[in-house]
């Protein structure tokens, strides 16, 4: 369980820096938009106060606190289940990435009322219109190791 730690840690605090930097340092809120490499990579300044792709991002401010609560008992789902899977270490650096992205998202909810999102990829003549963050990543990366990686270890007993 101390990588899962340490994978979260680490996946919680680099997420908290890009957005920081983003907010803070280029002031992106502001300037709303910085080409990278365009059109592959792009900074565009979304306020997610939804899930992904905005869905339900109209939504009352009561939604916020569902989605925190969502985020914490996905947390605690992946933590029950991962523990039987000690042995496993890309298990538990899934785990972590995942915890860490979604305790990142959970901050920005608490902390501005919505998921600070800034990443914005396009490629091959198609202009994709949505922004994601670090965080993301963490956790699209988790739950993909945590569906790769189940099973490859020695399994404890579930008791």
């Amino acid at each position: 369980m101390r990588l899962l730690f340490w994978a979260g840690f680490w996946a919680f605090l680099i997420d908290q820096i890009s957005k920081y930097v983003m907010l803070h340092v280029l002031n992106l809120g502001s300037v709303r938009a910085i080409d990278v490499a365009p059109p592959l990579l792009n900074l565009r300044y979304g306020e997610n106060r939804g899930i992904n792709f905005g869905l339900f991002g109209d939504a009352p401010d009561a939604m916020r606190w569902v989605l925190i609560g969502f985020a914490f008992l996905v947390i605690a789902a992946v933590c029950w289940w991962v523990r039987r899977h000690d042995d496993n270490r890309l298990m538990m650096l899934s785990a972590g990435f995942l915890v860490g992205g979604a305790l990142g998202n959970v901050v920005d909810r608490l902390v501005y009322g919505f998921v600070v999102d800034f990443l914005n990829i396009s490629c091959c003549g198609i202009d994709n219109p949505f922004v994601f963050n670090i965080a993301d990543i963490f956790i699209f990366a988790g739950a993909i190791g945590l569906i790769l990686f189940e099973g490859r270890g020695a399994r404890k007993n579930p008791s």
